[in-house]
């Protein structure tokens, strides 16, 4: 056997496969739902494409939301979804959006999940479990979620399930990878959750360099012997990042950055 002759049978063995044949399609269907939610004008607009394409992917129902109480949020939150109404019923009652088995497990992965692996990702508590029998009462009877993780907003997801007596499609499952995703950046966009704001401060590579340093615990002393510069020059970066931010101490000032991407939460840890 040539160098290589193995991979490139099993790339074309992959490409004869189920999955394989289905790519194209999977692709052009990515496509045409990415325009259709850019330009959709509402939220029911938008409820009304995932409905669509949450039917053509082999699933019955969808819930597009943030893992909150959304009766009590704090922030501007998220919610769509043509989940029967007696589980939402059930789901407010028991004050299930911080706590649901789903979203909790969600909260582990970046990547999509069926809920066949709920076990695997957390430890299924009896609470867990009544839950779940409860949603399979109700009609929701498998699924497939996709997480959401905006830093600085609560956690998010976008589930696909099934109703009882019915498989999806798991030739469809990159797809509904991507539709998850795109459903939540454009919910985010029609909510109005964050908007970009073209009036936030601005920091000079100097100024973010000594909020880094400061997040990871370094005085401004010790900042200015690791950036070579001045001790006064390292104050004096932090105090305008301060007033620039309108806020009055440094961990104020590294959660601001944080928020608006200057800083990652990596950047914020010891190592």
């Amino acid at each position: 056997m040539r160098k290589g002759q193995g991979s490139v049978t099993d790339a074309a063995a992959w490409g004869a496969s189920r999955i394989g044949m289905a790519l194209p399609m999977v692709l052009a269907t990515a496509q045409k739902f990415a325009l259709a939610v850019e330009a959709a004008a509402s939220i029911g607009e938008l409820g009304d494409l995932i409905d669509a394409i949450t039917r053509e992917m082999g699933f019955r129902y969808f819930a597009l939301a943030h893992h909150v109480d959304i009766a009590r949020s704090a922030q501007p939150a998220i919610r769509i979804h043509n989940y029967p109404p007696e589980w939402e019923a059930y789901f407010d009652a028991e004050g299930l959006g911080r706590s649901d088995p789903v979203h909790r497990a969600s909260h582990l992965r970046n990547l999509g999940f069926p809920w066949t692996m709920l076990g695997e990702l957390i430890d299924l508590t009896r609470r867990d479990r009544e839950i779940i029998a409860r949603s399979k009462c109700v009609g929701l009877a498998d699924g497939y979620t996709v997480p959401a993780h905006i830093p600085g907003e609560s956690e998010g997801s976008c589930s696909f399930a099934t109703a009882a007596g019915r498989t999806y499609r798991t030739e469809w499952l990159p797809l509904a990878q991507f539709v998850g995703a795109a459903a939540f950046a454009a919910a985010r966009r029609l909510a109005g959750v964050r908007p970009i704001d073209s009036n936030r401060p601005h920091l000079s590579d100097r100024q973010r360099d000594c909020i880094y340093w400061a997040a990871r615990g370094k005085s401004d002393w010790e900042t200015s012997q690791i950036l070579g510069i001045g001790h006064d020059t390292a104050i004096q970066h932090m105090k305008e990042a301060r007033r620039r931010y309108g806020v009055i101490n440094r961990t104020q000032l590294a959660i601001h950055a944080l928020y608006d991407g200057a800083l990652t939460f990596t950047d914020a840890l010891k190592r």
